[in-house]
């Protein structure tokens, strides 16, 4: 897997707080993000959501309100999110989600303007 790196900070603490529909998570090098489900549905690492290449990434509409069902840990370097809007083929890289964590606000930005662009909506269809 991708971002399999010696020096990735390892997560301390992973904590899912369903009724704000975040996952917190505190990294050894001191480092904490705290995640709307959402955020980690449209930005999961499948092949459903990324596609096979570039350019053929599916954006995620509809998700506001997803939460996540479960967390399923993944040998020592991974999570598998299972989302409760049946998603469940990611697997979140312990440097995926750091990464994730620290471009936060420019993703969310870059997928809101892309939102806009398509005409569509976070809003459950």
């Amino acid at each position: 897997m991708a971002g399999l790196h010696a020096n990735t900070p390892q997560p301390t603490e992973l904590t899912l707080h369903q009724a704000s529909r975040v996952l917190e998570i505190a990294f050894d090098d001191g480092a904490r993000f705290r995640l709307p489900c959402e955020y980690l549905r449209v930005f999961s690492p499948s092949a459903e959501v990324r596609g096979h290449g570039v350019g053929n990434e599916v954006l995620q509409v509809g998700k506001k309100l997803v939460n996540i069902r479960a967390i399923e840990p993944v040998g020592h370097y991974a999570a598998k999110l299972v989302f409760d809007d049946g998603h469940d083929s990611g697997l979140f890289s312990w440097q995926y989600l750091y990464e994730l964590g620290a471009q936060q606000d420019a993703n969310w930005q870059q997928y809101l303007s892309d939102l806009a662009a398509a005409g569509a909506s976070r809003e459950p269809l």
